[in-house]
């Protein structure tokens, strides 16, 4: 049996809910174990991220990788010292974020290997199925013999592992020779106290029916009420309502909340491909056609501007 070694994504400060999806992949792997890469500056931050690591069911050890380059979480800085880590492992996975699409591809050619994306089901030690053409076909890939199996785990279809008593954190340090011509210079991001769209258990997104960015308000108005990520269609993205990075979808993000409201959002089948496994999926439209409610498990056929606010105005 061989070895997984499991990229973590972090913040800084706390792990990203992604890794506990991940690691319940690598339970139907039967692997020999997992170790868990955690990657940053040396510190306190660095530390608690271990600690969050180690508690999860499964893991064998927590690697802990300080380097001041680690500081931002570059792709073209980590890649390098996570092939040289990888020797010995028989798989190296990382969760399906735009972080680990970032990475893993850059790990993979640094180690000639496939790359695999968006695992959603392991059928064999190196065959697995992925989705295309948004979600409408299943396709089963298969790793050919002699390589390491490097690829992304599609979070939204694993539940995350729970806890256990906390695993040994060892320091490891690479050689690789690190690229000069990426460094960071600032991140940028809207300040936003709602969940991550990709981890939150709840989310509201609006669609183009929605109408303006002012009207918008009631969409976060309904997620601030429930505690709910924020997200939003490809069409009301395209039409200026929202930044992209609220899209949700097969070309934006994918998320399994328990509880998933869209309004004003028809249910073209790249949106439908970005929820699909989701528990429950509410749909407030004034089109008693429209195909969300094709989906929906509860359909509510009203005007949204009448809907929304009497939601949140019954809501606690």
């Amino acid at each position: 049996m061989a070895k997984v070694l499991l990229i973590a994504e972090h913040d800084g400060t706390k792990l990203n809910a992604g890794t506990a999806k991940v690691l319940a992949c690598c339970a139907d792997l039967g692997a020999e174990g997992v170790d868990v890469l955690v990657s940053g500056a040396d510190g306190a931050g660095l530390d608690g991220v271990c600690a969050q690591a180690a508690a999860l069911a499964g893991v064998s050890r927590v690697l802990r990788n300080a380097d001041a380059r680690n500081a931002a979480p570059l792709a073209a800085i980590l890649a390098p010292q996570i092939a040289d880590l990888a020797a010995g492992y028989g798989y190296v996975l990382g969760p399906s974020t735009t972080f680990g699409k970032d990475l893993l591809p850059r790990v993979a050619a640094l180690l000639g290997a496939p790359a695999l994306s968006d695992i959603m089901k392991v059928l064999g030690p190196r065959s697995f199925e992925r989705p295309i053409y948004a979600g409408n076909a299943i396709l089963t890939v298969s790793v050919p013999d002699g390589a390491p199996v490097v690829g992304t785990v599609r979070v939204a279809s694993y539940k995350a592992v729970g806890e256990q008593a906390p695993a040994p954190v060892e320091a490891v340090s690479s050689s690789a020779e690190l690229p000069g011509h990426t460094r960071f210079v600032e991140l940028r991001a809207g300040s936003r106290d709602r969940p991550d769209l990709q981890s939150a258990n709840k989310v509201v997104s609006g669609g183009r029916g929605v109408g303006s960015s002012e009207n918008f308000r009631l969409i976060f108005e309904l997620a601030d009420k429930l505690g709910a990520a924020a997200g939003a269609s490809r069409a009301a993205v395209d039409a200026g309502f929202v930044p992209n990075d609220m899209q949700v979808g097969q070309t934006g993000k994918v998320v399994a909340p328990e509880l998933y409201i869209a309004v004003g959002i028809s249910g073209a089948i790249q949106h439908l491909a970005g929820i699909k496994d989701a528990g429950t999926i509410v749909a407030v439209n004034k089109d008693a056609d429209a195909p969300i409610f094709e989906v929906a498990d509860i359909g509510l056929v009203a005007d949204l501007f009448e809907a929304v606010p009497a939601l949140v105005k019954a809501l606690p």
